[in-house]
């Protein structure tokens, strides 16, 4: 017998298909619910060992519904990591900025996404980063990922932090059978839920 999400996904003849339907079930979650598993999920992150080991992490801000990420920014703070976050540029490329303070250094970005305030902070080197935490929308236990559209993600890690290990944190939820991706989508290294630790074969 096929799972509620397998047979959501056989419906879908294309990946905005997927990733609307995927994202309408992640914003139905209440925020109760939403920050207790996000809380698992960070626990399982900070229990693995490639995140423990980088000195310098790659994290979102996280907006809505998406997996909440500034305890994890805290952590990263509290032990003693350079932690930097995304930026998008006129060019839709991701540029990097470290931030110290969570309150002091974030402001309202691009489509209202907490970013770091880049009139004030100097960029850094991508090549420098160990590890990215990717955001997205769909994926799948083989590190395919959907992201929201834009690309930026997969450009970036081709193209600024190919030697980053990539972890992208999701809900049970948004973990499908197969994602339809296509040959620019980035694999990840692990895929993190409030269930499990997937360690893919990238």
């Amino acid at each position: 017998m096929k799972s509620d999400i397998e047979n959501q996904q056989t419906s879908f003849p294309d990946s905005k298909q997927l990733r609307r339907q995927i994202l309408a079930l992640r914003d139905k979650l209440s925020p109760e619910l939403r920050k207790l598993k996000s809380s698992k999920i960070e626990e399982h992150l900070c229990s693995v060992m490639a995140f423990q080991h980088a000195a310098t992490i790659m994290l979102y801000a996280s907006f809505r519904s998406e997996v909440a990420t500034y305890s994890l920014m805290n952590w990263c703070l509290g032990k003693g990591k350079t932690l930097v976050l995304p930026v998008t540029a006129e060019n839709h490329q991701l540029k990097v900025y470290p931030i110290g303070d969570i309150h002091k250094d974030l402001q309202p970005g691009y489509c209202s996404i907490p970013e770091p305030d880049h009139q004030r902070l100097q960029p850094i080197a991508p090549e420098i980063i160990d590890l990215v935490v990717v955001p997205g929308s769909v994926f799948d236990a083989k590190g395919h990922r959907l992201g929201y559209g834009g690309g930026y993600y997969d450009r970036f890690l081709v193209d600024r932090a190919p030697q980053a290990i990539r972890i992208g944190i999701a809900f049970e939820l948004q973990i499908v059978p197969e994602v339809p991706a296509q040959d620019h989508d980035q694999r990840m290294d692990y895929i993190i839920t409030e269930d499990r630790v997937i360690r893919t074969d990238r």
